[in-house]
């Protein structure tokens, strides 16, 4: 079995060729590879009858989740090199997605359409996604408050702030991750709108904490951001690993998220 070491934009995963030999981690060796291997998410490549790949995804703390921007670059870049397409099609437990080409070194990853009914998030409750009810601090004087929410195959919550570097992220993170009015949990992001065509963000991922990017973080806080006329609907994210490009088409409804990806290393286990 071939396994790969790859980063996007500093988002490190652990990826292993799953199409001709079975993988079936426990949750204990999942939290062990990824301690072992500095992965922020474990990921396995598995044969699909209709598409050039499926993709499962485990978090660090050996959570299976539905979806992983950075990681379906990387993906993206090892099929369209093993193919030679143009184009490539991955499956994940969230939907079917697509990968290209961007030239530079860089991949584009159609990501699809984002999820904004509050039951596609979830939420507990009906809310208006575009400024949920919540508060994190005092409450005549939050510390945080009424983030925008949206799914991107997976949950976020995005919080405009003045400046992310004010923020202990390692500290409200947690707070907000398993906070009652998201069932399934949720990433969280801190979101300083520079210009319109510009944002800086820090994600809190959901049993993942605080990493160097966050793929579907970035498209989240790019799609609430245009829905709040506070950004066009293309615009440059830089986190702390790199810089994405995502563009929240019309045409299709569609956000295409791009950015650089690193193969670490490769090797035979």
């Amino acid at each position: 079995m071939k396994l790969w070491k790859m980063n996007g934009a500093g988002n490190a995963f652990a990826i292993f060729d799953a199409r001709s030999a079975p993988f079936t981690p426990s949750v204990d060796q999942i939290r062990q590879i990824a301690s072992d291997l500095k992965a922020d998410q474990v990921i396995a490549l598995e044969r699909d009858a209709a598409r050039d790949a499926f993709m499962r995804i485990w978090n660090c703390d050996g959570g299976e989740v539905s979806a992983c921007g950075n990681a379906t670059r990387c993906v993206g870049f090892l099929l369209l090199n093993e193919t030679g397409k143009e184009m490539v099609t991955i499956q994940t437990d969230a939907d079917m997605l697509r990968a290209f080409r961007a030239g530079g070194g860089l991949i584009t990853v159609d990501m699809g359409s984002p999820l904004m009914g509050w039951e596609d998030i979830p939420l507990a409750e009906k809310m208006d996604v575009r400024g949920i009810d919540l508060k994190v601090g005092p409450i005549d004087d939050p510390i945080l408050s009424r983030p925008a929410v949206v799914s991107m195959g997976n949950p976020h919550a995005v919080f405009f702030v003045k400046d992310v570097d004010d923020y202990d992220i390692p500290a409200l993170g947690p707070l907000i991750e398993w906070h009652p009015l998201f069932p399934e949990g949720t990433n969280v992001g801190f979101a300083q709108v520079i210009d319109r065509h510009t944002i800086r963000l820090r994600v809190w991922e959901r049993a993942a904490g605080l990493t160097k990017a966050c793929g579907t973080g970035a498209c989240a806080a790019l799609v609430c951001a245009a829905r709040a006329k506070l950004t066009d609907r293309r615009a440059k994210l830089i986190l702390d690993g790199g810089e994405l490009v995502v563009d929240w088409r019309e045409s299709d409804d569609h956000v295409y998220m791009t950015g650089p990806i690193e193969l670490e290393f490769e090797q035979e286990i």
